[in-house]
């Protein structure tokens, strides 16, 4: 039982992402891992500050994404910033293959997590850089809101 609860808690977010980027379109990947990966993934051991996509052929890979070696890993532990494959149909690839061939988009991984079935899944968007304007803009709103949550306590 505690498994099951601990697993379902897993859920990183890039929040870096929506303050950097505007999202147009988003997706939801499996993740080809191996070995201790998962365990790391549990713990929340994650780090995706810096994550982007790229497409190497007709595959789509997560590059930069930190997963920290298990602690109780021997010498079977994983590399911490090794390419992974994303799991997505065909024709998401192509649509999203298309569409990032387009200036100025990009692929931005904005969340980690573990499905009901144990199984680590990563949404990905499609996403357009902001600019500096977008940016105060969004500090902006992130203010107000803040200024109303307290208003209500």
């Amino acid at each position: 039982m505690a498994k099951d609860k601990i697993e379902a808690q897993v859920s990183i977010k890039n929040r870096k992402a929506s303050f950097e980027y505007e999202f147009l379109d988003t997706y939801t990947a499996g993740i080809q891992l191996k070995g201790t990966e998962i365990k790391s993934i549990r713990q929340s051991k994650v780090n995706m500050q810096d994550a982007h996509c790229v497409f190497n052929g007709d595959e789509l890979f997560v590059v930069n994404l930190h997963i920290s070696p298990y602690t109780e890993g021997t010498h079977y532990n994983h590399e911490p910033r090794r390419q992974r494959k994303l799991l997505l149909k065909r024709t998401e690839l192509r649509r999203l293959h298309e569409r990032v061939e387009e200036k100025g988009l990009t692929i931005v991984p904005t969340r980690l997590f573990i499905n009901d079935r144990g199984l680590a899944k990563l949404n990905i968007a499609l996403a357009r850089g902001k600019k500096l304007y977008d940016k105060r803009e969004s500090i902006k709103e992130r203010d107000t809101q803040r200024e109303l949550d307290r208003m209500r306590f």
